[in-house]
């Protein structure tokens, strides 16, 4: 697939209290220059520490062009390293397994503009981060080679991309199980959107996993004759527990405590699984431009299909948060293929930006202070309004895998 933590900034974002269990992390950086070589035409290379509660970047620009960062574990952790995009949700390159005491370096071409770099000490949570800016040096940065090299590019970020939501997904659901197990319900109701929406990100990657998707997300509506309900709307059922008339006319039994600790370790194991699955070679090679392309469209499916309509979180009315983190997903996916789809079909990508853009306006005018308003709160026309903008985005995206494929 919610300042210098993981909230993204709009047109991407959730903000802070959508994503309440982001932590506060401070980020250093001091003002030194990069380093380049001597006549100006070699790489400019920065150096990073990293530390348990340290990222410190020794310049916080550097000209566009080839870029190095040298980066040293100094803690005590394993630690991993990430250039991101503005909106702090695309990752535009990363070294990861950098052990204590060992130094790795990232190379990269990197375009002018704003980034955010990140330390991730331990390889969970969101990272230790700052704002790195990228200025114009009048080097051409511009794809260059075959499509092949850019669909490569875009295929191994998009897996960096999977694997970070994931871990964001285990910290989050971890926070979240202990606000419920030990009963405190106010907290674990904060957390409850906030937590989702690194699932919602990455759904149809998650669905690929066809025996996790229906452990870990299934509705009441959807279950078959027999089948045992557990998962996400589960507890949320249990958090907001509805009346007899909203519950089909009886009284709804709350969970009990032993059941509240079943039900919860097990969306706990669940969401180590999918981390653990996302982290192998196996997934990694089975992600290509075309799943990338379906995907994003899959995501938007998934808007049409549950958030836009209310279904999707029925006892919380917390489906705008959904919304948001589907689109999410599905732009980080396009901005992946963008330089594809502008070689291929100019049309198309100013079609998919006009559309993003839209979309976005349209969510970000039901902000409610730092999350949205509940669904319950929208009107039918706003309603409507959302679901046409859904369809019109809907159709350009359904021909983003064609345009890359082809």
């Amino acid at each position: 697939m919610s300042p210098t933590t993981l909230r993204p900034a709009r047109p991407l974002a959730l903000t802070a209290a959508a994503l309440a269990t982001v932590l506060a992390l401070a980020a250093c950086t001091d003002n030194s220059a990069p380093e380049s070589s001597a006549d100006g035409s070699g790489p400019s290379t920065l150096t990073v520490t990293s530390t348990a509660d340290e990222c410190t970047v020794s310049a916080p620009e550097a000209p566009s062009g080839n870029v190095v960062f040298s980066v040293t574990n100094a803690g005590d952790d394993v630690t991993e390293f990430y250039l991101l995009a503005e909106d702090g949700l695309r990752i535009v390159s990363e070294v990861e397994n950098i052990g204590p005491g060992l130094t790795r370096d990232l190379v990269l071409t990197a375009k002018p503009g704003s980034y955010v770099t990140a330390c991730k000490p331990g390889m969970v949570g969101d990272g230790i981060r700052s704002d790195f800016t990228v200025t114009d040096s009048g080097t051409d940065v511009a794809p260059t080679g075959a499509l092949a090299d850019q669909i490569t590019a875009a295929t191994t970020n998009y897996v960096a991309y999977v694997k970070d939501q994931t871990e964001q997904l285990l910290t989050g659901t971890q926070d979240f199980v202990d606000a419920y197990t030990s009963g405190d319900d106010d907290t674990a109701r904060a957390l409850y959107a906030s937590t989702r929406v690194h699932w919602e990100r990455i759904e149809p990657v998650a669905e690929s996993f066809g025996d996790l998707d229906p452990r870990m997300d299934l509705r009441e509506a959807d279950l078959e004759e027999g089948q045992e309900w557990t998962g996400w709307h589960l507890l949320e059922k249990d958090l907001w527990q509805p009346t007899a008339e909203a519950n089909g006319g009886t009284e709804y039994v709350a969970l009990t405590p032993e059941q509240r600790t079943q039900y919860a370790d097990q969306l706990l194991a669940d969401t180590t699984e999918l981390n653990d699955r996302v982290h192998t070679a196996d997934f990694a090679e089975g992600i290509d431009a075309a799943s990338i392309g379906n995907g994003a469209k899959g995501l938007l499916d998934e808007v049409a299909t549950g958030k836009v309509t209310g279904e999707e979180e029925i006892w919380s009315h917390t489906d705008l948060w959904d919304f948001q983190a589907n689109v999410d997903g599905a732009k980080v996916a396009y901005d992946g293929l963008r330089d594809v789809v502008l070689a291929q079909d100019a049309d198309l990508a100013e079609d998919l930006d006009t559309q993003f853009a839209e979309i976005q306006t349209l969510l970000d005018a039901q902000r409610s202070g730092d999350g949205f308003v509940l669904y319950t709160d929208l009107t039918p026309a706003q309603v409507k309004e959302l679901a046409d903008s859904v369809n019109a985005l809907g159709e350009p995206l359904s021909r983003l895998t064609a345009a890359v494929v082809l």
